[in-house]
């Protein structure tokens, strides 16, 4: 009698651990999530004790036969969380080519001494910020190389005089990465910024877009408003497919990251944020003194997205593909997207 009530109150607590970790996998959007919680990096990660990016790297060497090679560690053995990052002096290519000896040309790398198990393609919309991009080069290869990701850098590089549209050259590039690969996850990156958490991992949620760039040193940290999706985004092709990509008719700076938020929600899906504490990013030629004379301010929404969405993005995209070229260090892709002044 007594073995029969020990038994039930064991069979009890079974299924009320069993129940708290169901009603946990559902609140985090599935096992993936649940699971990946568990390669963080502590939530007290010291960034006054920040480690060099290229940290143990030298402990990847090239397997000795490929054919035995094992498949890559789910958290990789050289993480060590908080980064030092800083512009002071500005990288030659010569020493970025130096010090990533294993980045094939058109800036692909798959790890030397295991099977990944994600590829990422990163993509960088871009126009004359030379220097932003070799700053962002030297740290960006070693960071991904910490997560034994295999990946390729893609530049879209926009010509002409038109203005600027970072929305509309992201679509170009997905287009153009997904011909090479079938990517598990498209990283759509500003070349002004650099993550300062080696935890913050480059791979997709399972079940929804990823915005990763979640507290950047311009904004002190926390997000500037609640929709905000700029940055740094993470979408599976499936993702990006179902939103129909990003809108095409955001010309000059801002405005198209609140229309990007939207469509994700009418596309029937929410955003996930990666935690505050391993979203962490230096933005480029941030001066903190200028930002308080001249705070940041939200861009005005220009476009009704619930009516444009449908027809504005991938199936609507239009551009004259002018060069494809294979860099030391990765992809550009240069493009002629055209200029149609908004609300012509």
């Amino acid at each position: 009698m007594i073995l029969s009530r020990v038994e039930n109150h064991c069979f009890l607590l079974f299924v009320f651990v069993f129940q708290a970790i169901f009603i946990l996998i559902l609140y985090r959007g599935g096992p993936s999530n649940v699971f990946r919680g568990f390669l963080e990096s502590p939530r007290g990660a010291d960034y006054s004790k920040p480690h060099d990016v290229y940290t143990n790297l030298s402990l990847f060497t090239r397997a000795p036969r490929e054919d035995t090679m094992p498949y890559c560690s789910a958290q990789s053995p050289v993480l060590v969380g908080p980064l030092t990052i800083t512009f002071r002096v500005l990288p030659s290519e010569r020493v970025i080519m130096k010090r990533n000896p294993f980045v094939q040309p058109g800036g692909h790398y798959r790890p030397p001494h295991c099977f990944p198990r994600y590829k990422s393609a990163i993509l960088v919309a871009y126009r004359n910020q030379e220097k932003y991009l070799r700053h962002l080069l030297y740290y960006i290869h070693p960071f991904l190389q910490r997560q034994q990701l295999s990946y390729t850098i893609y530049l879209i590089q926009q010509v002409g005089t038109g203005s600027f549209n970072r929305a509309k050259l992201l679509n170009v590039g997905v287009r153009e990465a997904m011909k090479d690969e079938e990517w598990d996850c498209l990283v759509l990156h500003d070349v002004d910024l650099v993550p300062e958490n080696d935890y913050n991992l480059y791979i997709c949620d399972e079940y929804y877009p990823k915005h990763m760039a979640s507290a950047m040193d311009k904004f002190q940290y926390t997000l500037p408003y609640k929709s905000f999706f700029g940055g740094v985004s993470a979408l599976t092709p499936e993702h990006y497919m179902k939103m129909n990509g990003f809108p095409n008719t955001y010309w000059g700076d801002g405005g198209e990251n609140d229309d990007i938020a939207t469509r994700i929600h009418l596309a029937g899906m929410k955003i996930v944020r990666t935690s505050p504490h391993l979203g962490r990013y230096r933005v480029m030629d941030y001066n903190e003194e200028t930002e308080r004379q001249e705070p940041w301010r939200r861009p005005p929404s220009q476009h009704n997205t619930r009516k444009t969405w449908k027809a504005d993005g991938m199936n609507t995209l239009q551009f004259r593909l002018l060069s494809r070229t294979k860099h030391p260090l990765y992809t550009k892709i240069t493009v002629d997207i055209g200029y149609v002044p908004p609300f012509s």
